[in-house]
């Protein structure tokens, strides 16, 4: 994607002037201060705490990949899909190695990981950064009332229907063997009550903000302010704010920043418009706008197709369930190959680095590819209710 940036500036496809408009601050900034929260989170260990005192609870197998759907399905709502998937990975692999007689193959809680913070940040403005895009640049006005009332029933349903496709995947592992989960100790105490500050703020403004919506306020404050206030705890007290700013994924802001850039410049070219309205097929149609996502998403990865559908979508009029298709629809994508979400590399490479295990093409589509299906399915059939 860099390369791409730096080809269509270095070519004048794109003015610097007109190259910096287009990097959209909103998300940049969204995504920084989630970063920030994420990144303290693990460092404290305050993450596998709270891990614990969630999967502890879990008695069997069964129990466990159903607790790790929901609870990483649910977190991903908020902490977005990428985030759950570097600091989700360790803490599966940790279960793993723990009850080896319990989880014969960690492969079965690493693919309930992938599924579930791609399934399960459908459901939120905030979950993904396809989402984020089209909360911000859709024409949403109150993005969590609106993605909460069209995706958030059928992203329950479609959690729940990945639990039964693993079950039925993986029967021979679900026999009956007891689970033990252990602790770990916290790495930071002061950095862990800091982290703990900061996502109650992200949870409780978010509360705030819809609550605003259903009492008919007016008053609205965006999302960037939303991630920033959260993570100012961390920023403005914490000892170790450089080191954690230092380390977040500033490989991902970049990408950003350059996908921007490069899909600035292939709108104006007219291309992409041009290939689309080529088809004889409605393309603002839910239908049309949940295959194309699931398809091309899988060669151009679902930022950059939604970066470029979006616009697509605006200028032919497509309505909020429009929008509501295209962030279903690029975002269980993800579950078709491992391709189609970074998330889904994140939780493979961290699993071959820090846990010696890995996720082959074959072992994440021979369920992928069904369990797409029917994501898209539910997703169809709830349109039009």
């Amino acid at each position: 994607m860099l390369l791409g940036a730096l080809a269509v500036l270095v070519s004048g496809q794109i003015p610097p002037i007109e190259a910096l408009r287009a990097i959209n601050p909103d998300v940049m900034l969204f995504l920084f201060g989630v970063f920030v929260i994420g990144q303290a989170l693990e460092e404290s260990g305050y993450l596998s705490h709270l891990s614990y005192r969630f999967f502890v609870k879990a008695g069997s197998l069964e129990r466990l990949v159903l607790f790790v759907l929901l609870g990483a399905g649910g977190m991903s709502a908020f902490l977005m899909n990428d985030t759950l998937a570097v600091i989700g990975t360790p803490v599966m692999l940790h279960i793993a190695r723990k009850n080896t007689t319990c989880v014969r193959s960690p492969k079965v809680l690493l693919l309930a990981l992938a599924f579930a913070v791609t399934i399960g940040s459908v459901a939120s403005p905030i979950g993904n950064p396809q989402n984020l895009l089209i909360a911000i640049n859709g024409g949403i006005a109150n993005p969590f009332v609106t993605f909460f009332r069209f995706l958030l029933l059928p992203t329950i349903v479609n959690l729940f229907l990945a639990y039964l496709l693993l079950r039925l995947f993986f029967r021979k592992h679900f026999d009956g063997h007891p689970l033990h989960y252990s602790p770990e100790p916290m790495n930071d105490n002061r950095l862990a009550r800091l982290s703990k500050v900061s996502l109650s703020v992200l949870v409780v403004l978010i509360a705030v903000k819809i609550a605003l919506v259903f009492l008919g306020s007016g008053i609205d404050f965006k999302l960037t302010y939303i991630a920033l206030a959260a993570a100012a705890p961390i920023l403005l007290v914490s000892s170790k704010r450089f080191g954690i700013a230092r380390r977040i994924d500033w490989s991902t802001l970049l990408f950003f920043a350059a996908m921007f850039v490069l899909m600035e410049s292939v709108w104006e070219s007219g291309f992409f418009q041009s290939v689309l309205n080529g088809t004889a097929v409605d393309l603002s149609s839910t239908g049309a706008i949940l295959g194309v996502s699931i398809v091309l998403s899988q060669f151009i990865s679902n930022v950059p197709l939604v970066a470029l559908y979006l616009p697509m979508l605006a200028h032919a009029g497509a309505g909020i369930k429009g929008m509501m298709a295209l962030a279903a629809g690029s975002t269980i994508a993800g579950n078709l190959t491992i391709l189609g979400a970074a998330s889904n590399v994140i939780i493979i490479q961290n699993a071959e680095k820090k846990g010696g295990e890995t996720l082959s093409f074959w072992d994440f589509v021979r369920i992928g590819i069904p369990l797409t299906l029917v994501n898209a399915g539910v997703y169809w059939v709830f349109s039009l209710l």
